[in-house]
């Protein structure tokens, strides 16, 4: 658990690069953040073969260990291209854990935050302080408690708002084939959307019913976006080039 004893030195890199774990094919990302997300990336559902429920991701490259939005030639403020990063890489090596104490004669689990102390973006020297001299947070720890806040309440609505989609019929599978030169074409398989024509023909009931939920918007964000992937096939087009004239 984070204090501002043990970790008063503490200070975390906050640049983004493949030796700091950045370079990932796909993220995690909750319904929280998927009005921020779909400007920039497709967002796709994908299914645990063992439980059978579904979560969110964003594709972020084709292949695995390819991160696009990743230009490690770029300045390291700039080096995310996307205005948006999502939670689950902007939060570094916090995550949120569950500290049991006494309320009012009862028992609760009061969300905490916690460090990996092993995460390579922990540093004594380098990146942002987590705690000012005097023991109070520093503004950049102040932000991760609001992303982590975000992550968590995402999580939360996630479940209901997929029994939501399964049960109107709206998740769906999808295979890309991304053909990015005549030699080089990507099949991606294991992902699902929302079916623009079985939303675009719920019933009036249905349809309210995932209004008030609060549901329909996400729906409606998530078909969208796949239009992104136009984007990333531009992002691995220019890689390339670039790859070509440095060689």
């Amino acid at each position: 658990m984070l204090n501002n004893l043990t970790h008063k030195n503490m200070r975390v890199i906050t640049r983004y690069s493949a030796e700091l774990g950045d370079n990932v094919a796909t993220a995690i990302v909750v319904p929280t953040e998927f009005a921020r997300a779909q400007r920039e990336y497709p967002i796709f559902f994908r299914k645990d073969p063992t439980s059978g429920e579904f979560s969110a991701i964003v594709l972020l490259g084709l292949k695995k260990d390819e991160n696009l939005f990743l230009d490690e030639s770029a300045p390291q403020d700039k080096r995310w291209t996307a205005d948006y990063v999502p939670g689950v890489i902007a939060r570094g090596p916090f995550f949120i854990g569950f500290q049991r104490r006494q309320v009012g004669g009862r028992i609760e689990d009061s969300p905490v935050i916690h460090v990996d102390l092993e995460h390579p973006r922990i540093s004594a020297t380098e990146g942002e302080a987590v705690f000012k001299p005097d023991g109070s947070n520093t503004p950049y720890l102040d932000r991760i408690a609001d992303v982590l806040n975000s992550v968590r309440q995402g999580l939360e609505s996630s479940k209901p708002m997929f029994e939501a989609f399964q049960a109107a019929d709206l998740i769906e599978p999808v295979q890309l084939e991304i053909k990015v030169s005549a030699e080089e074409q990507f099949n991606l398989t294991g992902l699902h959307t929302i079916s623009h024509q079985k939303l675009h023909n719920l019933d009036s009931d249905r349809l309210f019913q995932m209004h008030r939920a609060g549901y329909l918007q996400s729906a409606f964000m998530v078909a969208s976006s796949i239009g992104n992937v136009q984007r990333l096939i531009e992002l691995k087009n220019r890689r390339q080039r670039q790859a070509a004239i440095a060689s």
